[in-house]
């Protein structure tokens, strides 16, 4: 049974692959370049499909300019003097929509505007190899190096990794799953709502029995297209998901309100129960004011139900909207710009991307003034916290989910260097000289704090940094490292640092190359090919 509203006023405030992909899409109306069957339930950790041998992506929409999508206006984090300002504290980002979108511009080889820049999201949409927990239970562990900077000799990298538990494809919990996909207007182009119904095959054919799935669409009415559905009948899912078509404005408002009641209406504590919400963003009907869409989001998120955004399309792209929306909402935000990267999604981030295992997730990181002098995070500019948010467990923070590992680098000057961004203090204490045995030799001294899902109180992880962390040649860091250096010194270019000091896109092109290692899917060798369009653009 289908249910509408019409509502005239607010409702509320606020890749071997490629030959079969393409003979799965001939005829679909959907572009080349990514849609194969997902992988069976007990091999979905390992699917992938290497983007490497697909390079087309979905044509642009109407070869429109991105004159109008929207990006947060963001400044780059500011250089912190030791003497002054020890801590740095942020909520941590397992997004990587700012890593697909920047894909899809400069594959277009349009405007890259810097703001659509998250160097963040940048370095964590790749795997690393860190240390992992070693139960649920306790489902976080935190690794730290400092090494050389390779754009500037006279600092240094302190690179955090934090890994997250991996639960086994057989101890899952069950989902109970509302899709909300926007069948407005502006979602007509071939890259927005056909990749977004394609995109849902992955997910509805790695479900189970025990899941359930509903469907909302909205434009200027609200439908309830599917009512929750065992995961198990996956034909029928895709067969309500086939005639849907783009038409009308876009009240995703009553979307999303409508979705969150079906939530709500199915809500079971034992399961994972969530909102899959795919659009442009383009909210042009019905209440579109992002602050009140965020406080209503942030209400329902303490009912349970989590909220997670997939954008599709350009021309209108609304990212700077979506990225509050799933930040408020307890999810993530992702960037689907070819089928390619809904089967990644999906395949071999599905559980990440669905399944969390530690919510409100913050770092502090508190730098020795003995050893350090000045710092400077890389990235996470949206995501600063003030220090003494670290411990008061009402301060929402990002959420970790399964097998999920977060990446952070911070750029530093030791004291013994000669180089300084900023001038001394005049009225600074002076550091005392290290000891042979006390913690002045540390760099640094790193906090984690975590939920347990379910849990109102949080969990303290602390991590020393000291001289056995520290390496005394960039070369020496291990390949993951220099993989994640080469990318944030990538990101840095495209926004335009100053900080680089030469620092180029060959030079990156060199150290990404050296550090490739294991690329069993290809992502790695992507990235060095959409290096030469990132200069090209330049």
């Amino acid at each position: 049974m289908k249910r509408k509203t019409r509502l005239l006023t607010p409702v509320w405030g606020g890749v071997a692959l490629l030959g079969a992909l393409a003979a799965t899409l001939a005829g679909c109306g959907v572009p080349a370049g990514g849609g194969v069957s997902p992988m069976p339930q007990q091999r979905m950790m390992a699917a992938g499909a290497p983007p490497a041998l697909a390079q087309a992506l979905p044509p642009p929409s109407r070869m429109r300019q991105e004159e109008r999508e929207n990006y947060k206006e963001v400044e780059d984090n500011p250089i912190k003097q030791v003497s002054a300002e020890p801590v740095s504290t942020f909520s941590i980002d397992v997004d990587t929509a700012s890593y697909a979108n920047m894909r899809r511009l400069l594959k277009q080889g349009g405007r890259l505007p810097a703001d659509a820049i998250r160097i963040e999201e940048l370095i964590n949409y790749f795997s690393y190899d860190y240390p992992k927990p070693d139960s649920a239970a306790k489902p976080l562990a935190v690794s730290a190096k400092s090494y050389p900077s390779p754009w500037n000799p006279k600092t240094r990298l302190l690179h955090i990794g934090v890994q997250g538990y991996a639960i086994d494809a057989a101890q899952r919990p069950a989902a109970n799953l509302v899709f909300l996909l926007d069948v407005s207007g502006s979602m007509g182009d071939v890259d927005k709502l056909d990749l977004a119904k394609k995109s849902f095959e992955f997910l509805v054919k790695a479900l189970r029995a025990e899941d359930r799935v509903a469907i909302i669409a909205y434009s200027d009415e609200t439908t309830t297209i599917l009512e929750p559905t065992p995961g198990d009948q996956g034909q029928k899912i895709l067969n309500a998901l086939a005639p849907l078509r783009a038409e009308g404005s876009t009240n995703g408002s009553a979307g999303l309100q409508m979705a969150y009641a079906l939530a709500r209406q199915n809500f079971d504590p034992a399961k994972v129960n969530r909102v899959l919400i795919a659009t442009d963003g383009d909210f042009n009907f019905g209440v579109t004011r992002g602050k009140t869409l965020e406080e209503q989001v942030a209400d329902e998120r303490k009912s349970g139900v989590y909220l997670s955004v997939l954008g599709f399309g350009g021309g209108n792209y609304n990212d700077e909207l979506m990225q509050r929306l799933a930040q408020k909402g307890n999810g993530v935000a992702l960037y689907v710009d070819s089928l390619i990267e809904a089967h990644k999604i999906y395949g071999a981030d599905l559980f990440a991307n669905l399944f969390p295992i530690a919510n409100d997730v913050k770092i502090q990181v508190e730098f020795n003034p003995a050893q350090v002098a000045e710092y400077r995070l890389i990235g996470f500019e949206t995501r600063q916290l003030r220090r003494e948010d670290f411990q008061n467990d009402q301060v929402d923070a990002g959420e970790v989910g399964s097998g999920h590992r977060v990446t952070a680098l911070y750029e530093y000057v030791p004291v013994t260097s000669d180089f300084r961004y900023m001038q001394p203090l005049r009225y600074a204490p002076k550091a005392k000289a290290a000891a042979s045995s006390d913690v002045s030799r540390e760099i640094a001294h790193v906090r984690l704090r975590y939920k347990l899902p379910g849990q109102p109180s949080s969990q303290l992880l602390t991590r020393p940094v000291g001289p056995a962390d520290a390496l005394e040649k960039f070369e020496q860091a291990p390949a993951d490292m220099r993989f994640a250096a080469a990318v944030a010194g990538f990101g840095q270019l495209l926004r335009r640092s100053p900080h680089l000091h030469g620092f180029d896109f060959a030079a990156v092109r060199a150290i990404a190359s050296a550090a490739k290692g294991d690329d069993p899917f290809g992502y790695r060798a992507e990235f060095i090919n959409l290096i030469p369009l990132a200069e090209r653009l330049r």
